[in-house]
C-alpha cells in the first residue's frame, strides 16, 4: 500500500510539473486591434429550473456555430467573493473582431431566437461592450 501512495504522488507531481510550463510570454497577452468584448451578465428569475437553465446555456453556446461574427465564446457561473454581483449568476464573453462584426451579431437570426429562449427566465441582465485600450 506505501508503494501505490509513492506511486500515485510521483504521478500526481509529475504531470503537475508537466502542466506548468513557464514561458517568456508576458503575463497577460494585448488583444488585436479593435477586437471587441460583448460582456453579458444574467440574472434569472427564481422559478428557473435546473432544466431550463440547461436548454438556455446549450442554445448560448450554439450560437458560435450559428454566427460567424462569433470568434471567442467563454461563460460561467460567478464565483465571486466579494458579494458585489447583485444577483447576477452568469457571465458570459463574446468576442468579435470588430464593432461591424458585433453590430452584425446584434439583429443576427440566431441571436434573437435566443433572445426569445432566454427572455422570460430573466430577472435581470447586463451587458457591456469594450474595445481593449489597454497599453
Amino acid at each position: 500500500m506505501k508503494h501505490i501512495l509513492t506511486i500515485v504522488a510521483l504521478a500526481f507531481l509529475s504531470i503537475t510539473a508537466y502542466a506548468y510550463q513557464p514561458t517568456n510570454e508576458p503575463p497577460t497577452k494585448k488583444m488585436k486591434a479593435n477586437v471587441v468584448q460583448h460582456i453579458v451578465l444574467f440574472k434569472f428569475k427564481p422559478e428557473t429550473t435546473p432544466e431550463k437553465l440547461k436548454e438556455i446555456l446549450a442554445a448560448f453556446e450554439a450560437l458560435p456555430s450559428k454566427i460567424k461574427e462569433i470568434k471567442g465564446f467563454q461563460w460561467g457561473t460567478n464565483n465571486s467573493p466579494e458579494n458585489h454581483a447583485h444577483g447576477l449568476t452568469h457571465a458570459f464573453i463574446l468576442t468579435f473582431d470588430s464593432e461591424k462584426d458585433r453590430d452584425a451579431y446584434l439583429p443576427h437570426p440566431a441571436h434573437q431566437e435566443f433572445g426569445k429562449i432566454v427572455g422570460p427566465w430573466l430577472a435581470d441582465l447586463t451587458v457591456v461592450d469594450f474595445t481593449n485600450q489597454a497599453k
